[in-house]
């Protein structure tokens, strides 16, 4: 459930995300930090994360709830809508690539064919 204050990802944190690519499908971000980075309260929309690294963070969602992640290099994740703190508490830098779906102004159908 999206918390009524959450920010936009690249605003929050703009030093750790990347606008690779943005239309009215989808937006693409590049995600980096280091261990022991934490970023601030943001929300995603619906989205597929690609890791393309190894790593292992903590997501504290808006009602105190901590979530624990790890990833290899190569692991896909898909999300629900979600609003949270994330902090990197493994030895390694995290990167990775996140789409986040977008509707389109002309319907699912138009997206399909992009």
């Amino acid at each position: 459930m999206p918390c009524a204050f959450a920010q936009d990802a690249t605003q929050t944190d703009g030093d750790k995300y990347m606008t690779m690519l943005e239309n009215e499908c989808v937006r693409v971000l590049e995600y980096r930090d280091e261990p022991g980075d934490k970023t601030h309260q943001h929300h995603h929309p619906a989205f597929v994360l690609y890791a393309l690294s190894s790593f292992e963070r903590t997501l504290t969602l808006p009602d105190g709830k901590v979530l624990r992640r790890q990833f290899k290099a190569g692991d896909v994740m898909w999300s629900e809508a979600q609003t949270h703190i994330g902090e990197n508490v493994g030895q390694t830098a995290t990167h990775v690539l996140i789409t986040e779906l977008k509707r389109s102004p002309q319907g699912d159908r138009e997206c399909a064919k992009r």
